[in-house]
């Protein structure tokens, strides 16, 4: 389903000639066949949405360290690249709704303190890849375990 997205969006980009979706699109198209070919097997929609998460990782981390280093022109084109990614992943989970899942799993873990922060993590891990950035239900987790 999600494959089939980005064969129908590329030709719109194609069409529209639109170079920024369309060299986005193929990063994508690349990535996941890279992946198909590591992994021997061709990618589910899920598993899609996981190489979706670490580009869209990646593009964030650029962003952060280019502008670090005041490259402005660079921060514009990867924030372009990251909104097209964006859109072909599900919708955000906001900041409440993280917490409610990391509770939620908190208590289905059997979680006591900073140490089961592993546990946690891996429970709810599952549930939010592609919907939450990583880095955001790390902070939660630790908040909540404190």
């Amino acid at each position: 389903m999600l494959r089939d997205r980005l064969n129908d969006e590329m030709k719109q980009a194609m069409k529209a000639r639109d170079e920024i979706r369309l060299s986005v699109i193929r990063l994508i198209r690349s990535s996941v066949k890279n992946r198909e070919i590591e992994l021997r097997h061709e990618l589910a929609d899920g598993e899609i949405t996981e190489v979706l998460s670490t580009l869209v990782k990646q593009r964030r981390e650029s962003i952060r360290m280019f502008g670090e280093a005041g490259r402005t022109d660079l921060v514009e084109k990867e924030e372009k690249e990251l909104a097209v990614l964006l859109t072909f992943l599900p919708q955000q989970l906001s900041r409440e709704e993280v917490e409610a899942l990391v509770v939620q799993a908190i208590a289905d873990s059997g979680a006591q303190g900073p140490k089961d922060m592993g546990k946690v993590m891996k429970a709810i891990m599952p549930h939010v890849t592609g919907r939450a950035d990583g880095s955001l239900v790390s902070v939660v987790v630790k908040e909540k375990l404190a």
